[in-house]
This record gives structure tokens, C-alpha cells and sequence, in this order.
């Protein structure tokens, strides 16, 4: 059974978040993986189209989570489903920094909105 203690998580970090991966093809996972999301005060990430399904669970903080145009306010304890194809901005606007966890299945990418496609690491 393959453990992943937090000591040996893989740190990221993209657009002024950290990623902490703890669940990825790297460490076991055959399908899905899993990473918590650190957003600082005052971050808002790029608008960017995801390939697959997350599910967003907020652990700490509030966020403002835009999903193809429309925008709900997330507290601790709440959790948004993004289906794939959606347009996807998560907005920090609190003094207070905010945690998610996050699952989706491997191989997810993200097309910014100038075209760039990401192969985020912490989701392969």
C-alpha cells in the first residue's frame, strides 16, 4: 500500500499559489491525484480551461471561484465541482490566506487564455 507522509510531498508552485502533491502517477496513484492548494492573500489565478473534472474541497479561508462567467463565494467547508471543459479563475481577495485540497484524474491540462496548454506536474 503506498503511503505518502507529508515530508515527502512535492511542492510546486505556479502563478503565486504553492501545490502540494500528495497523490500522482510518482507516487502510486493509478488513476486520480490529489494535492493541496495554498493561495495567498490577494492572489488571483489566470483564467484557464481544464480537460477533466476537479473537485475543489476548502479547507481554510474564502475564495471566489469563477466558473464560465459565474462567480460563487466558497468558505471552509465548502466544495465546487469544476466539469471539464469549464473556464476556471480562483481569486483569493481576503487579507487571509486560503488551503484547498484538490482530486481530479491524471494527465489534466489547463489552456490559458492566450492558448497556452499547462501539464501541471502535481496532476500527471
Amino acid at each position: 500500500m503506498p503511503v505518502v507522509r507529508s515530508s515527502d510531498a512535492v511542492v510546486h508552485e505556479m502563478h503565486g499559489a504553492r501545490f502540494v502533491s500528495y497523490a500522482s502517477s510518482a507516487s502510486g496513484s493509478a488513476e486520480l491525484c490529489a494535492w493541496r492548494g495554498e493561495i495567498p492573500a490577494g492572489t488571483k489565478a489566470p483564467a484557464h480551461t481544464v480537460s477533466k473534472e476537479e473537485i475543489f474541497h476548502l479547507l481554510t479561508g474564502s475564495l471566489l471561484i469563477t466558473l464560465d462567467g459565474h462567480t460563487e463565494s466558497l468558505t471552509a467547508g465548502d466544495t465546487a465541482i469544476v466539469p471539464p471543459g469549464a473556464t476556471l479563475t480562483v481569486e483569493n481577495p481576503t487579507p487571509e490566506p486560503a488551503t484547498t485540497w484538490v482530486t481530479t484524474s491524471h494527465g489534466l491540462t489547463a489552456r490559458l487564455a492566450g492558448g497556452t496548454v499547462i501539464s501541471p506536474p502535481w496532476a500527471r
